[in-house]
């Protein structure tokens, strides 16, 4: 090793796969004190936590100066009881969005290709650059659907890993059971093929299958879910993923230790257990949906059919002004530039400051 002399002024080396890696861009919150009084940017869930889950995490926080279960074995448990699935199918991640880093992270590095809709979920491209694998991106149907078939021309010997968001992220669209069937008939066995069903529980179409039925008898599905979403633990960071246990065993040993706090586990296993009171509050969002997107469409939009807890408003080139227009009525919506807004369902009263800014917008067009 050689002397050096003076200030060193370099700067350590760091992977060249980094550069150009899209940043995460978080739902604009609304503003303390501020004319915006709703925050519809994030896809959360309006309501306070489930009974028992307050209660739950209360009662662990006198303990969390030691560190939580790493094998998250209460939740792991109840899932497993919940679903119908062994526990070795079973790993657990800080959101569906940190499992699906670890799915990347145990299939996937330089010259791999992973292949996805777009636009879909916008973690995607993240976690796959960081990875170190190229991203195939499969343009969606002129009816913001995923196109399967497009997908299934794009497998190259090169693939290892496909996401097909269901419902999608941020149309709302989804895929239904023949297509998706047929679509992963068309997948090599050696191709993991991830389910992202982050909003699940808002399905109402009897046509878009539950993708662990369909994980049950194929090797290479994996099935994402979360309790951000419908369970309300958005702040808790919690997810989980359904796999067959060469894929679930990965996952693990690829987890972030300790990943999962105590309280999350807690909250999530109480949730579970008052899932009679989640489905009120998600027919109750289900309902305000179809009002919301019914209330658009007489307004003159073009609003795809949406299984999500948002609606999804393709406005290119007038997306800022139209995101702009719904801060100035009291309401922060999620713009992606260039293309179009996601709007969370909220409070009634957030859903209507929505439709009246843009019923004014949209007399102005």
């Amino acid at each position: 090793m050689s002397e050096t002399s003076g200030t060193n002024t370099g700067s350590p080396r760091l992977r060249a796969e980094l550069d150009g890696v899209p940043t995460y861009k978080p739902g604009k919150p609304a503003a303390a004190g501020g004319p915006v009084a709703f925050k519809l940017s994030s896809n959360e869930n309006p309501y306070p936590p489930l009974p028992g889950v307050l209660e739950s995490v209360v009662a662990g926080a006198d303990t969390f100066n030691r560190y939580p279960d790493m094998a998250c074995t209460g939740l792991m448990e109840e899932l497993a009881e919940r679903f119908g699935v062994p526990v070795s199918h079973l790993a657990t991640g800080t959101g569906s969005v940190g499992v699906a880093q670890s799915l990347l992270q145990a299939t996937s590095g330089p010259g791999d290709e992973v292949i996805y809709a777009w636009r879909s979920f916008e973690a995607y491209p993240i976690i796959t650059q960081i990875s170190g694998a190229t991203s195939v991106q499969v343009p969606l149907t002129d009816g913001e659907v995923h196109d399967l078939d497009a997908m299934a021309e794009a497998i190259t010997d090169r693939t290892r890993l496909i996401f097909v968001c269901n419902p999608n992220n941020p149309t709302g669209t989804a895929v239904r059971r023949a297509e998706l069937e047929r679509f992963l008939d068309r997948v090599p066995s050696d191709v993991l093929v991830v389910l992202d069903e982050a909003y699940k529980e808002f399905v109402r179409d009897p046509e878009i299958p539950d993708g662990i039925e369909l994980y049950r008898d194929r090797p290479n599905v994996a099935v994402l879910r979360t309790f951000s979403k419908a369970y309300g633990l958005a702040g808790l960071r919690v997810g989980f993923a359904v796999a067959h246990e060469p894929v679930a065993a990965a996952l693990r040993k690829t987890a972030v230790p300790f990943g999962v706090s105590q309280l999350a586990q807690d909250a999530a296993v109480a949730s579970l257990r008052a899932e009679d009171e989640l489905l009120g509050r998600v027919g109750s969002l289900v309902g305000e949906r179809e009002r919301v997107r019914a209330a658009l469409v007489g307004q003159g939009w073009t609003v795809p059919d949406t299984q999500a807890n948002f609606v999804w408003l393709r406005l290119g080139e007038r997306t800022a002004d139209f995101a702009a227009a719904c801060e100035r009525h009291g309401v922060v919506v999620r713009p992606f530039a260039g293309e179009g807004v996601r709007v969370t369902i909220g409070e009634g009263e957030a859903n209507d400051l929505f439709l009246q800014a843009a019923e004014a917008f949209r007399k102005e067009l």
